[in-house]
């Protein structure tokens, strides 16, 4: 009883999330919906072990191909799910299918073999890979197995350190785009990645003690269903609460031409810097800090291309930086009017999203703590 409830609380987490997370991509976004579809992958490697340690001999085998392969796509599916969060607008068979080719060959390979073994001996092999040593199939079996275990090593790897270049690349376009970079979007994406890392890690010692290692101690298979059963509810938590973080997708009404600011005349890009300046220094358009590029776009009527670029060769700044050195402006106006204020009224008052934001936008800029910050404005006031 006790193994049936380890071995189905996986099935049910899976099962639970993949329809969680599943909906219409108009209504809920791409990522999200596409990480409905990757717990829908381990719902079946689960299914599969539950039919293996339960155990199912006469059942079992039919399930075995569809394991390696669900095995080999798990992770390729987790990069995918990054990528869509991070620095793709929509899954695309041809630009991401080629994550999945190294999983689908070394599975069609498992396949052909296993239909040329003999049956018997095939059944028996799967819970005895010792059992017929001399057979050619057998021995194929055994090797293209490795094969398989070398495959999600790479594929472990890869992904891991994939997504965690995502996140840098993510993080340099977000300035960009971004007046206010939420530490949260961060954290959560960061968690998302550590969660996968982990479950990696536990697959590696089970996979390594071996499933007749686990079929006949209890305590290592509980433990081992248990490690699973959590992280993938943390990422199927962490998975419902994340939105994408794509800086770089804009509504198609703004993408009516891409063309270099070079491309502008001098009276053009000077028109569109007036604007810019006025709603900054007239309207103080940085004091909302949610504010992003394609907000400023819509108010002065530009692209965010253009945009982003006049700012980049005017003032040798992203967006993130060229708002910001208006806010610690603001910071430094409020501060010296009133030296008792809190350091969340600071951040509230001059445009800065969190007083962590703040922190790290004074530090920037002035290379110092916002103690040594805050002694350098009394100084002056004095």
């Amino acid at each position: 009883m006790l193994r049936n409830i380890f071995l189905l609380t996986p099935i049910y987490v899976t099962l639970f999330w993949s329809i969680a997370l599943a909906g219409n991509k108009v209504k809920h976004s791409v990522p999200r919906v596409f990480l409905s579809k990757f717990m829908f992958v381990p719902l079946i490697i689960y299914i599969c072990h539950f039919l293996y340690f339960r155990p199912f001999p006469t059942i079992y085998p039919y399930f075995d191909i569809l394991l390696q392969f669900a095995s080999l796509i798990v992770f390729p599916m987790y990069h995918v799910y990054f990528r869509l969060l991070t620095v793709d607008e929509k899954f695309d068979w041809i630009k991401h299918g080629r994550y999945f080719i190294p999983a689908t060959l070394v599975s069609i390979a498992y396949a052909i073999i296993v239909f040329l073994a003999p049956k018997i001996e095939f059944r028996a092999w799967l819970y005895n890979q010792n059992a017929y040593p001399e057979m050619l199939q057998i021995q194929i079996l055994n090797a293209l197995r490795t094969l398989i275990r070398l495959t999600y090593l790479v594929q472990v790897i890869i992904t891991v350190i994939g997504n965690y270049l995502l996140i840098k690349k993510y993080s340099v376009k977000a300035e960009q785009y971004y007046s206010y970079i939420r530490e949260g979007k961060f954290n959560n994406v960061i968690a998302l990645n550590h969660s996968i890392l982990l479950m990696s890690v536990a697959a590696f010692v089970i996979t390594a003690l071996g499933r007749e290692f686990l079929a006949t101690h209890n305590v290592v298979l509980y433990v081992g269903w248990a490690v699973f059963s959590i992280l993938l509810f943390i990422i199927g938590f962490l998975g419902l609460k994340q939105k994408p973080i794509n800086p770089t997708i804009e509504p198609v009404v703004m993408i009516s031409a891409v063309i270099a600011i070079d491309d502008l005349s001098d009276i053009l890009q000077q028109m569109i810097l007036n604007k810019i300046l006025n709603e900054f220094e007239q309207n103080k358009i940085y004091l909302n800090y949610q504010l992003t590029i394609m907000d400023l776009a819509k108010i002065v009527g530009s692209n965010r291309t253009y945009i982003s670029n006049l700012i980049n060769q005017k003032y040798n700044q992203n967006f993130c930086s060229f708002v910001n050195n208006y806010r610690l402006i603001e910071l430094e106006t409020i501060y010296q009017n009133n030296l008792q204020v809190s350091d969340e009224v600071l951040a509230k008052l001059s445009g800065f999203g969190s007083v962590v934001s703040m922190k790290r936008a004074i530090s920037v800029k002035t290379g110092t703590t916002i103690g040594k910050w805050k002694v350098n404005q009394t100084f002056i006031v004095s």
